[in-house]
């Protein structure tokens, strides 16, 4: 019979793959939700919005 503390350390390591595992499929679905294409869309055109103006003195971080 393994004593308690071999018994727990092989727990805990699989309750943490397991727990890790299961965040990472969790972030994944939130990011894939149907709701959030018009976001990820606004997110991708940052670097765009002032491609036709440089940018306001107060924008650029206090220049």
């Amino acid at each position: 019979m393994q004593d308690t503390y071999t018994f727990l350390r092989e727990l805990s390591g699989s309750l943490g793959t397991i727990f890790l595992v299961i965040s990472f499929l969790g972030f994944v679905i939130y990011a894939l939700r149907p709701g959030s294409r018009s976001i990820h869309r606004d997110t991708a055109q940052i670097p765009f919005r002032h491609d036709d103006r440089p940018a306001a003195a107060s924008e650029e971080g206090g220049k």
